[in-house]
């Protein structure tokens, strides 16, 4: 993981929220994405964990690809990805 998401991805693994899925989920253009199972409030998180300006809001709404949210690196091309907000799944946590 790259260290723009390194305070984040080491938050979630203290907080033992399960990973979904690791690895390379598009092409080339994407390096090491982690999924995790939980929501992210996106302004809390970045302004909290003081984040770099290349960590942007990653939002895919198209259900046939796969709804998911997150943080994109867009200088490392890492990203962490939760649950899509308008995906409700009950007992889901909620970082923020």
């Amino acid at each position: 993981m790259c260290m723009h998401l390194d305070k984040l991805y080491k938050e979630l693994r203290i907080k033992d929220i399960e990973i979904t899925y690791r690895g390379q989920p598009w092409t080339d253009n994407c390096r090491e994405w982690v999924y995790f199972d939980c929501y992210f409030d996106y302004e809390k998180l970045h302004a909290r964990l003081e984040m770099s300006d290349c960590v942007i809001h990653h939002i895919n709404d198209d259900p046939h690809s796969g709804l998911e949210e997150g943080f994109y690196c867009e200088t490392c091309k890492d990203a962490i990805i939760g649950i899509h907000r308008n995906n409700i799944v009950q007992g889901k946590p909620t970082i923020e």
